[in-house]
């Protein structure tokens, strides 16, 4: 019977933890630095959209999908939110945020400083999700 109580307690415990950091890594904290940086890539230059464009289709359709809905053909297999890349909340993320998402990534979302050691390449990726916004 003791062992019952304490294996109902462990559950109990274990499942309220659980719930806990899920409601808790529900909001992606972005240090404010990542916040506050500028972008140092030219957005108004369609070369750097068309690397940008070329990039986001190899690292980042397959999850969030060809027009940023989180529809990408490996989209079922996420446990997290995958976002719309064209609303109005993403959209006002500063590209500072973005760049920092995209470099440190949160639990299905993947760390690229490694997979894309260049800098300007997620800078770039930056740049196009700006355009899925239009």
């Amino acid at each position: 019977m003791r062992t019952l109580k304490n294996l109902l307690l462990f559950t109990f415990i274990t499942l309220g933890l659980y719930a806990f950091n899920t409601a808790v890594q529900e909001d992606w904290v972005v240090p404010e630095k990542y916040k506050a940086m500028e972008n140092p890539t030219d957005v108004e230059d369609d070369e750097n959209i068309e690397i940008g464009e070329e990039l986001y289709m190899k690292h980042c359709k397959s999850c969030h999908g060809k027009e940023g809905l989180g529809d990408g053909p490996k989209a079922e297999e996420q446990t997290g939110e995958l976002g719309d890349f064209s609303s109005e909340e993403f959209q006002a993320q500063s590209d500072g945020a973005l760049f920092y998402k995209t470099t440190i990534g949160r639990d299905d979302m993947p760390n690229y400083d490694k997979k894309m050691p260049d800098d300007e390449d997620r800078w770039l990726i930056v740049n196009y999700m700006r355009i899925l916004g239009e």
